[in-house]
């Protein structure tokens, strides 16, 4: 069983933080969810999310996933987080899989980890460190090695089955998205009103 931790800060995008919880638990995956401090996070459409933990309270574990949910000041916040710094670090350094959505790439371009690499993320968010990384994407999803962006919570489904297809296989993710009933195509066909 895979096992991930979702990072959950005040003004996270809550759009992106409960999908992918939510589809990672689908897949069968132990999923962690996190908070910086004790208590309540309240998102930042004002939903309430309730942490497991803290990241203070795991930091000597190891998961396969680290996800990062979007948002500001969620994003601003997690990539102030000196927890949150060093389970990245650690993480990185032995390629384990790190994701992030939204504005969350940031945090990863803070910790100086998009350098060589190519990412996407919310417009504008990466645009302060052209300079220190590779390419910045405008693809809805990239996949560079270990680390995988995304856009924004639009494309949250996606990064949710993207990141269990990299760490359980397609029949994982195939079987999550069956049972989603979401059409492959996207597109809608109208009945006629009798």
């Amino acid at each position: 069983m895979s096992t991930a931790v979702i990072p959950l800060a005040s003004g996270c995008e809550e759009l992106e933080a409960v999908t992918v919880i939510d589809l990672l638990r689908r897949a069968g995956f132990d999923v962690t969810t996190a908070g910086l401090d004790d208590g309540p996070v309240t998102a930042s459409r004002k939903t309430v999310l309730i942490p497991d933990t803290t990241l203070d309270a795991i930091q000597s574990k190891t998961f396969d996933l680290i996800a990062l949910p979007g948002g500001l000041p969620g994003a601003a916040a997690l990539a102030e987080s000196p927890n949150l710094e060093k389970m990245l670090v650690d993480q990185h350094k032995r390629s384990g899989w790190i994701g992030a959505i939204c504005a969350a790439p940031r945090v990863l371009a803070v910790h100086g980890m998009l350098a060589g690499r190519r990412a996407t993320a919310f417009p504008g968010a990466l645009d302060e460190f052209s300079g220190q990384m590779g390419t910045i994407s405008d693809a809805p999803l990239v996949v560079d090695g270990h680390l995988v962006t995304s856009r924004g919570p639009g494309t949250a489904m996606d990064f949710a089955l993207k990141l269990i297809e990299l760490l359980d296989g397609e029949a994982a993710k195939d079987k999550v998205e069956a049972a989603l009933q979401r059409p492959r195509n996207h597109t809608t066909r109208e009945l006629p009103v009798h």
